[in-house]
């Protein structure tokens, strides 16, 4: 609309400096799993502790809900920085 003042290469200056950006959630499916994950070790360590050889399963269940978790925050902060750049 009206000019500022400005020359255009003041104006690209300022398009060039990215406002503070504040840290993002992490996405829910990670959120999911990582709460599987912790409840997974818990139910593991419970069961060694009365005797039972069930905790190896929850073991198990523990590692396959961690990968899951890592795989979701990568996958979360890809998209972000897909959506950021392209």
């Amino acid at each position: 609309m009206g000019d500022t003042g400005r020359s255009s290469s003041a104006r690209e200056d300022v398009r060039a400096v990215s406002p503070r950006q504040e840290p993002r959630a992490m996405p829910r499916l990670a959120r999911y799993a990582l709460a599987v994950c912790v409840l997974a070790v818990a139910a593991a360590v419970v069961s060694f502790v009365q005797g039972s050889w069930l905790g190896i399963v929850w073991i198990l269940l523990a590692g396959l809900s961690s990968n899951m978790t890592w795989y979701y925050v990568r996958r979360g902060r890809d998209a972000r920085n897909r959506s950021v750049t392209g």
